[in-house]
């Protein structure tokens, strides 16, 4: 078993995204700018947002940080990310979720204009990476993509088996990995909750990607020899050994399934920094982009 190690790669990534900057700026380019909108004060947020803020430090990029209340209105909050919209010094805007609940995030994500989705939610976005056309890629899936490229993991002919149906990362998952390159060429099965049967698919699976937002839920006798697993869920559970009384966990039961499989990726360190990643990429192409 080796482990996908997100500490590794990412640093590796991040090396190169600093570069890259420092050539662009060497060639007249100016910094990247992410502007990063946060809506209320929710913990788990506030420190997703944090962290990307710090990269954008470490990468030699700006960044803007919108701290909104929790009670502003959705009209109130679309005039705000249209105020980034037409700010030119802002190559990429994110709008950290999830939104209070009075507020649409479909509404707020269409107002984003697309050459600036960093985050590769908006219909545009996502249909032109359905078509296969140049866009930006949702971070997590695009990081996973990134991931699986590092290694140098042949998935022609797998079958993967995707176990979530979100449109950030589900979704764009099966579709990149049925893409014709490599990473991708594979045959994909999209499952969900709502599936039957579903541990029929997982033994039948290459490569498990799991994404479904539910503590340790694919478990030991769901996996093959030899299985591929990556875990996207970030999972809080309490734990009294630990002073805070709590540890994150994944989707998958990593202690136990984590002995059959070829590769596996941690939780956390793993998936997580590769979303990072995504988004950092995405930032500096939206500033190539614009520029031209």
């Amino acid at each position: 078993m080796q482990l996908l190690d997100g500490v590794l790669v990412s640093g590796h990534i991040k090396e190169q995204i600093k570069q890259e900057v420092i050539d662009w700026q060497a060639g007249g380019g100016k910094k990247p700018h992410l502007a990063a909108v946060l809506v209320g004060n929710n913990p788990a947020s506030e420190a997703y947002v944090g962290s990307k803020v710090k990269h954008c430090d470490e990468l030699g990029f700006d960044s803007t940080l919108l701290r909104l209340p929790a009670d502003i209105s959705e009209a109130d909050l679309i005039s705000e990310v249209n105020k980034l919209n037409n700010d030119d010094a802002v190559d990429g805007i994110l709008v950290q979720l999830p939104l209070p609940d009075h507020i649409s995030p479909d509404s707020v994500i269409n107002a984003i204009n697309p050459d600036k989705d960093v985050d590769g939610f908006h219909p545009i976005s996502q249909g032109r990476m359905l078509l296969g056309q140049p866009t930006f890629l949702p971070a997590t899936p695009y990081g996973i993509m990134l991931m699986l490229e590092y290694y140098k993991i042949n998935t022609s002919g797998m079958h993967c088996v995707v176990i979530g149906r979100s449109n950030i990362v589900g979704t764009p998952m099966t579709i990149l990995m049925s893409r014709n390159g490599n990473p991708g060429n594979a045959t994909v099965t999209m499952c969900h909750s709502r599936t039957k049967n579903l541990k029929d698919f997982t033994l039948s699976a290459d490569i498990i990607v799991a994404a479904i937002g539910r503590p340790k839920y694919v478990t030991e006798d769901m996996v093959k020899e030899g299985a591929i697993v990556i875990d996207v869920g970030i999972n809080r559970i309490e734990d009294a050994t630990r002073k805070s009384g709590t540890r994150l966990v994944g989707d998958v039961d990593f202690e136990n399934v984590a002995p059959k499989c070829s590769y596996i990726t941690p939780v956390p360190k793993g998936v997580g920094l590769m979303t990072i990643c995504g988004l950092m990429k995405n930032t500096l192409l939206a500033a190539k982009m614009r520029a031209k």
